[in-house]
């Protein structure tokens, strides 16, 4: 399947893997795209050398494009911003913030830059920088997440810009792609479905909460914080909102509490301190497949319901 976004990166399907903090490493990424989506690796709050060495990781696990998401709030955002335009990373997606400072260096050095927006107005002002798509990302995925919902946001964000636009947030099988192009996006982005891939190196744990969860098992926390993420409902995430609800207890110590907790659940499988971060479509992913079985299965989904129907995407 041709659309702009593949033409864009050079990839074979419209799919690209979302850049999950302490979960999408060279392993996830390399597999993703060998099986003809985009994978990307997470650079999270890492330094620059830990983000190198994924890179060239996966180079030698494929010869397909891939990218790396840069978490614009981290505290080493410079360097890792330099390094990946020294390691000419094939593509740079962004969140938690504008990337336009950076967007100079990276077009430089030939790297496609698709920032995640959850907003027209951010979305507007990347396009002016010089990004070469967007990502509109709902409130329905997991992790940090805004407020309008994917199905109200994508659309506003086709209307308002003049670059292809990825839809994310709420997407796990070939409905939501095809609902994605009814709302002018030319490709989907995925993080939840992935985590159960074979290919992801998450903890057993937290596989088996997204396994096991249902369509009212997330909730979102740290909106008074100002940044709102989604997780599996759990013990701590419950306490989490207990604290967040009490007006008496610190802004500070609530930081405190939410410290490391992804790395918990990711990583160490630990169900009691742990943050499962994952989407509202949790509650579809079923069983454990290999990354080229998911995409197989999206497109397969898809081609079926687009079947004598011309689409512009």
């Amino acid at each position: 399947m041709q659309t702009k976004l593949t033409e864009l990166l050079g990839i074979q399907y419209p799919i690209m893997q979302g850049g999950m903090a302490w979960i999408a490493d060279a392993s996830l990424a390399s597999a993703v795209s060998n099986a003809g989506g985009l994978g990307i690796i997470s650079a999270m709050n890492a330094n620059a050398d830990w983000v190198r060495e994924e890179i060239r990781k996966c180079r030698t696990m494929t010869d397909k494009p891939f990218g790396v998401n840069i978490m614009l709030m981290s505290p080493h955002v410079e360097e890792v911003a330099k390094m990946v335009a020294e390691e000419k990373v094939p593509v740079v997606t962004t969140g938690a913030g504008n990337p336009s400072r950076f967007v100079k260096m990276w077009k430089e050095a030939g790297v496609k830059i698709l920032p995640v927006v959850a907003s027209t107005a951010l979305a507007k002002m990347v396009e002016r920088a010089g990004a070469d798509a967007v990502i509109a990302e709902g409130g329905e995925s997991g992790g940090h997440v805004g407020d309008l919902t994917t199905m109200a946001l994508v659309p506003q964000v086709v209307d308002a810009v003049n670059i292809p636009v990825v839809a994310a947030g709420g997407i796990a099988d070939g409905r939501g792609m095809v609902a994605a192009f009814a709302l002018g996006a030319c490709g989907v982005q995925m993080g939840t479905r992935f985590l159960v891939a074979k290919e992801c190196t998450v903890s057993a744990e937290y596989k088996k909460k997204v396994l096991a969860a249902k369509d009212i098992s997330t909730m979102v926390t740290g909106r008074r914080l100002g940044h709102p993420v989604r997780a599996i409902k759990t013990a701590y995430t419950n306490q989490y909102a207990k604290l967040e609800a009490d007006s008496n207890y610190p802004d500070e110590k609530l930081e405190e509490f939410g410290v490391g907790s992804l790395r918990k659940a990711a990583k160490d499988g630990n169900a009691e301190e742990g943050c499962f971060l994952a989407g509202q479509i949790a509650g579809m992913v079923k069983e454990e497949q290999t990354v080229a079985e998911i995409i197989a299965d999206v497109m397969k989904g898809a081609e079926k319901l687009m079947e004598g129907v011309k689409w512009d995407v």
